[in-house]
């Protein structure tokens, strides 16, 4: 059974970003169609898949990750707007049976993403 998973770490702090709102989107054409959003808990992770299942198809993605609440909630000073605020990762599905796993590295001036395991 397929899932969709993910987890943020701060690297400028060298540990896990909890608290950051998460909203997912499937891509259909040029539209967004929101299929919900969830929050990482203390470890930096959501505390199940956020897609799984029949829920998870092959097509396109998105996760748009709430970085800059995130960063002034830790006191990262910046001006406004904000070098990074919302950050949108899109990816695609291409086998439902497998685990994707897109994680968020993140800093106040920079982040990247890979699909792990």
């Amino acid at each position: 059974m397929g899932r969709l998973t993910t987890h943020v770490l701060d690297t400028s702090l060298g540990r896990p970003g909890q608290g950051i709102r998460i909203e997912i989107f499937r891509i259909d054409g040029n539209e967004r169609v929101a299929l919900g959003e969830v929050v990482t808990n203390d470890d930096g992770r959501c505390d199940s898949p956020i897609l799984e299942g029949e829920a998870l198809t092959r097509g396109e993605y998105e996760l748009l990750f709430h970085a800059g609440d995130y960063l002034r909630a830790q006191g990262v000073l910046a001006e406004e707007p904000r070098f990074l605020d919302r950050i949108p990762l899109r990816f695609g599905v291409a086998d439902v049976d497998q685990h994707y796993h897109v994680p968020l590295l993140l800093s106040p001036y920079s982040y990247s993403t890979y699909r792990g395991s």
